[in-house]
């Protein structure tokens, strides 16, 4: 299983950027992952990732806690299945990509930035695999 992440925009602010870079580093040692902003103009995350399941970022999409998001990321690696996550710019998710995701999720019913919920998915990835392999670090 491979995951990548795409973000759509430039953060205003770096340092997001290299946190969630820190967590998704750390989630490689487990399956392969990368990052990569792109413009929804230029990408087609159904083109270029025909196999994988595509999991969108949407206030209205599922709430998901860390154990059931653990369970999700256990579940694809089961069925051998890459993982795309998308987080949207400041206007959300590009009109109709949301219909077309195979899940969309919710990181909380809080609004954040979205170069914070970057770092929040990345940490979540990585909190994932770490848990699945018996790391320390979720405890």
């Amino acid at each position: 299983m491979k995951i990548q992440l795409y973000f759509i925009g430039k953060p205003r602010d770096s340092h997001a950027n290299a946190l969630a870079e820190d967590f998704l580093g750390r989630a490689a040692r487990y399956s392969p992952a990368g990052m990569r902003e792109i413009r929804p103009d230029r990408f087609d995350p159904w083109a270029r990732h025909p196999a994988a399941r595509k999991v969108f970022l949407d206030p209205a999409g599922k709430p998901m806690d860390s154990a059931a998001f653990t369970a999700f990321i256990s579940k694809a690696e089961m069925e051998g299945r890459d993982l795309v996550f998308l987080v949207g710019g400041h206007d959300g998710l590009p009109a109709g990509w949301a219909a077309r995701a195979d899940l969309l999720i919710s990181l909380s019913p809080m609004t954040f930035p979205h170069e914070l919920a970057r770092v929040l998915l990345a940490e979540q990835i990585y909190r994932a695999l770490a848990t699945l392999r018996g790391h320390p670090y979720p405890r």
